[in-house]
Parts: C-alpha cells; sequence; structure tokens
C-alpha cells in the first residue's frame, strides 16, 4: 500500500502513531515529498488534534493543492481554532487557490465555534455569488447550527425557508438544539422535532430536548406529555413496533 493510502487510513482512524511512522519513514526517504505525501501528512496530524505540528508540516510542504489546504483549514476549524482556519483561508486566496465546497465548509464551522455571525452570513453569501461555489445541504447545516447557538432562530428559519432543498437532520437539530440553549421560542421547537422525528423517529434526544423546553417554558402538561411518549418509544422498541406517538401542543402527531 503506499504512503497516501496509509496516511489517509491512520487520519481516518486516529491512529496518529501508526502515522507518525509513516511520517518519519517519509522523511528518511522522501527529502522533497510531493503534494500528496505533504497533503497526507497534514490531514492526519489535523484530524488527530496536533495542529500545530499540521501547521509545521503545511508550511513546510514544497507543493500544495487545495486538498492541502481543506485537510488544515478545516482540522483547524474542527479542533476550535476557527479564527487561526480563517487566517489560512485569507491567506489561500491570496496566493491565487480556488476554494472548493470543502474549504468553505471548514470555514463555516470554524465560524460556528468561534461565534463569528456576521463573518458566516458573509462567508456563506459569498462562497456562492463570488466564488461561484454552489451551497450544499452541509452548508446549511453549519449556518443552522451556527445561528442556533447565537439564539437566531427566527433568522435560521427563514434560511431553511429559502433553502433549494429539503432540510435534513443536522439542519433541525441545529435549530432544535438554539432552542434548547436559549428557551427562547417552544414553536419553532416544535417544528424542529416534528421535522427531525419524520426523519428519524426513534430518535429519543428529540423526546428529551422537548420536555426540557417546555420545562423552562413552565408547560408542565406539555412535560407529562412528552415524557409519557418517551416511555411508549421504549415499549414500542421491546416489541420491535417502529410507529411512535409524539404529543405536541395541536395532539398526537403518528409517524412511521
Amino acid at each position: 500500500m503506499r504512503a497516501p493510502a496509509v496516511l489517509s487510513c491512520c487520519a481516518q482512524l486516529g491512529a496518529l502513531d501508526k502515522g507518525q511512522e509513516v511520517h518519519e519513514y517519509v522523511r528518511r526517504t522522501r527529502p522533497r515529498p510531493n503534494v500528496y505525501l505533504c497533503t497526507g501528512i497534514v490531514d492526519l496530524y489535523a484530524k488527530c488534534g496536533r495542529v500545530e505540528v499540521a501547521r509545521e508540516v503545511f508550511d513546510a510542504c514544497p507543493e500544495k493543492n487545495v486538498f492541502t489546504w481543506n485537510a488544515l483549514i478545516v482540522g483547524l476549524a474542527m479542533h476550535g481554532h476557527g479564527t487561526v482556519a480563517l487566517d489560512y483561508f485569507d491567506r489561500m486566496l491570496v496566493e491565487g487557490f480556488r476554494p472548493d465546497g470543502t474549504t468553505f465548509l471548514g470555514v463555516l464551522i470554524g465560524c460556528s465555534h468561534a461565534g463569528l455571525v456576521d463573518t458566516a452570513r458573509r462567508i456563506f453569501y459569498e462562497m456562492q455569488n463570488n466564488h461561484g461555489v454552489p451551497r450544499e445541504l452541509k452548508h446549511y447545516g453549519c449556518m443552522a447550527d451556527l445561528l442556533g447557538r447565537a439564539g437566531l432562530i427566527d433568522e435560521a428559519m427563514e434560511m431553511i425557508s429559502s433553502m433549494p432543498m429539503e432540510a435534513d437532520t443536522y439542519v433541525w437539530g441545529g435549530i432544535l438544539a438554539g432552542c434548547r440553549m436559549h428557551g427562547n421560542n417552544v414553536e419553532f421547537a416544535e417544528v424542529a422535532a416534528r421535522r427531525l422525528l419524520e426523519l428519524n423517529p426513534d430518535d429519543g434526544g428529540v423526546y428529551s430536548a422537548m420536555a426540557g423546553i417546555y420545562a423552562d417554558a413552565g408547560r408542565w402538561e406539555d412535560v407529562a406529555r412528552v415524557r409519557r411518549s418517551m416511555d411508549e418509544m421504549v415499549g414500542m422498541r421491546n416489541v420491535g413496533r417502529s410507529s411512535i406517538a409524539m404529543e405536541l401542543k395541536d395532539g398526537i402527531k403518528m409517524l412511521s
């Protein structure tokens, strides 16, 4: 198996020790590693949280491509270094590289973790309008997560209504999590809960979140109804049934 493939496997599995052995082998045998090896090494350290080492390797790479940049930017973003990821994104543009959907995903994740709402709005707009990169479901999911974290549920719902595709569990999950975090919109939480249960009827986390949201709002009858639905779901699982009932404000919603 070639070294880039081994590095990719180690990165995906989080097998840092084995990946470091490959890196050491490359260092001994390839004084000037090609772009594929450099990218694999950067990806290894970035995915395993060794972001400083990833940056050192990246800066020493004699050649880079968009995948090299993506490996570092996404790794930085995923491990809480959102502002640094944005710095590398700006540098990527200055050096003439064209970002792709993965680049923007990493940047938006970084904005979400760093709470950079205005920056995320700008980048979300520019990715399609300035760079010609179409927005995909995963980008909308990041924005829903970011806006939910910021308590901007109205804005997040407006974004969902304008999406050219159906929202998935990640998008609706961002809305529900935001409502749970800020406790400021029971109505939107109910919408998100219904959508999530349509997509995954066995998601017990939805029930727990709604029970907490109702409790924060002092709606104890609704809390009791949701908890009964949770008990019913457990009972149905025990007998192998897949249809569940969730009682919300407007009655019982049967989902199959």
